[in-house]
């Protein structure tokens, strides 16, 4: 629980920030809660995820864009391009490496059949995109305000993913093996600095 409400921490600060003052001064404290997240693993010794890096360096330049320009238009598509990017990672790493990432992140946890570790992996992609899409709807259709934007990105994106977890442990539930496949050794962990 700690870990993942040290994961959000840029995302609450950016929403405090919103309520008390505008986006712009939002997107400034997200980026400083981001670098600062990374600058305490760093001096904790503690290892930083690739997911870190990768948030770090889009609210960088998506937040730096966004006060350069004095535009909000980049921060809105910070969420977009981040699970996008998370999408091309998952399928990319599958079509051009035959490598499954999930099964790389979770088959020490748990045996799933080479079928099921495929779709599972293909899944969280589809979520991702889907959820980048409907990001763009609820920035740019027109029909909501920015603090709905920024209450959607807050909470409505975090409620998705929650329920999106639930469904996906409710399906692995019902593939999960007794023994792993000899086709399914765990994966040895990398060094993620």
């Amino acid at each position: 629980m700690k870990k993942f409400l040290f994961d959000l921490f840029p995302l609450i600060l950016f929403f405090v920030a919103f309520r008390f003052a505008d986006i712009y001064v939002a997107t400034g404290v997200a980026m400083a809660a981001a670098i600062a997240q990374i600058v305490w693993l760093r001096l904790a010794h503690r290892a930083i995820e690739g997911t870190h890096w990768i948030n770090l360096t889009v609210i960088v330049v998506f937040g730096g864009a966004t006060l350069l320009l004095h535009d909000d238009t980049f921060i809105k598509w910070k969420p977009t391009v981040l699970y996008w990017l998370f999408a091309v990672i998952l399928l990319g790493a599958r079509l051009f490496t035959g490598r499954n990432l999930m099964r790389r992140l979770m088959g020490e946890k748990i045996a799933l059949p080479d079928r099921a570790w495929s779709r599972l992996n293909d899944s969280w992609a589809g979520f991702f995109v889907a959820s980048g899409a409907l990001n763009l709807y609820v920035a740019f259709s027109g029909r909501f305000t920015e603090s709905q934007w920024v209450n959607f990105k807050v909470f409505g994106l975090m409620i998705l993913l929650l329920l999106f977890v639930v469904v996906q442990s409710v399906w692995l539930g019902r593939h999960i093996q007794a023994d792993a496949p000899s086709d399914a050794a765990p994966a040895k962990p990398t060094d993620p600095s």
